[in-house]
């Protein structure tokens, strides 16, 4: 009898089964995932995603083999996970691949002496694989996520903070209500109009950077026996001998052009177009920047004012400023650990200590002041 044989034919521990009925759900629904994000995806990114659902399957089939008449009832997976999978799917397509990055990171990792070294290698493969294919939805998202992050936990925390420094003075709550009102709108402004003016520069920095979209005019007049064209590549990075090997690939492109192009288009081709190499729209816009900075501090800085909004005073306005923003905070954090791929709860904590860290310093601050003015 073959090892396979004498696993199988033992019968499972109440613990094993319970094991291998979590992995089982947990299979299940990350091929789903993988079914549902090659419904959103083209060309090769769907025949990987279906290749990965393909994997995933194949491991369902082995609990399924491996629990026998135990597989029934269909196990849910855990709440974790179903709330996870809810949340990726109302926020797009990157909150799906982040979300099933972080899944093949933990399965990866939360592995048990049941589970085959061949699947735990599927599982560590497959989280590279998310990862690469997650990558492209980061850059595009990074210049105007992290202007709408940073907008909002500046939002949070300076105007919680010059909430409570005014009202640690002692100050009648209506001044403090029409402080935090024009410190958001200063706030506000000043973080959009500096970030357009920052990524305004980034960009402008990158384009500086762009080949020239009419330096291969100047390629057929040349000296070819003493070309500067392979200094070109050079400065780009290639060794001499590339160099000069290339240059000579791109007058011998020049000279017979393929079917269809023009000797002008393949000098261009080999030079570089005016496109970028994308890193813009990872900066991302300068309007859309500026924008999503702006209502994202104006949201961030609105939350430490709706208890006077209510009509509460003193302490107990205080402390639910705190709470409200203390839970923002926690969200903002977690958010964008999710998008990492990584887990939340660390840049959460994170993310709720340095805000409040920040508005303690400033509370402390302003009941001194207000102390020795009295």
């Amino acid at each position: 009898m073959s090892t396979d044989q004498q696993i199988n034919s033992q019968e499972p521990t109440r613990a094993q089964i319970k094991r291998w009925r979590k992995h089982l759900a947990e299979e299940r629904m990350e091929a789903r995932t993988y079914r549902d994000l090659s419904e959103r995806r083209t060309g090769e990114e769907r025949a990987v995603l279906l290749q990965l659902e393909e994997a995933e399957r194949r491991h369902e089939e082995y609990w399924l083999a491996r629990l026998g008449d135990h597989a029934l009832p269909a196990p849910k997976p855990p709440l974790r996970t179903r709330a996870a999978s809810v949340l990726a799917h109302l926020f797009g397509t990157i909150f799906i691949l982040a979300m099933a990055q972080r899944a093949e990171q933990r399965s990866a990792r939360d592995v048990d002496d049941d589970v085959p070294a061949h699947m735990q290698a599927d599982e560590h493969i497959h989280a590279e694989v998310i990862r690469s294919l997650a990558a492209k939805s980061r850059e595009t998202l990074a210049g105007t996520f992290r202007a709408a992050v940073f907008g909002a936990n500046d939002g949070l925390v300076s105007n919680l903070a010059l909430v409570l420094g005014v009202a640690a003075t002692g100050m009648e709550p209506h001044v403090v209500l029409l402080t935090g009102v024009s410190g958001l709108l200063a706030g506000a402004l000043s973080m959009a109009a500096g970030e357009w003016v920052s990524v305004r520069s980034q960009r402008e920095l990158l384009d500086a950077s762009i080949p020239d979209p009419d330096a291969h005019q100047a390629v057929p007049d040349l000296d070819v026996d003493a070309n500067e064209l392979a200094l070109v590549f050079r400065a780009r990075g290639e060794s001499e001998e590339e160099a000069e090997r290339h240059a000579r690939q791109v007058f011998a492109r020049l000279a017979k052009p393929a079917n269809g192009e023009s000797g002008a288009i393949a000098v261009r081709a080999a030079l570089g177009g005016p496109e970028s190499d994308g890193a813009g729209d990872q900066v991302g816009t300068p309007m859309k920047a500026a924008l999503s900075s702006f209502m994202f501090f104006a949201v961030g800085a609105f939350f430490p004012l709706i208890p006077y909004l209510l009509g509460m005073t003193g302490l107990a306005a205080i402390v639910v400023a705190a709470v409200i923003v203390g839970v923002a905070l926690l969200f903002t954090g977690g958010m964008v650990g999710i998008l990492s791929g990584q887990s939340p709860l660390p840049r959460a904590l994170r993310q709720l200590v340095v805000g409040f860290g920040a508005a303690g310093v400033t509370y402390l601050l302003g009941w001194l002041f207000g102390t020795s003015v009295s």
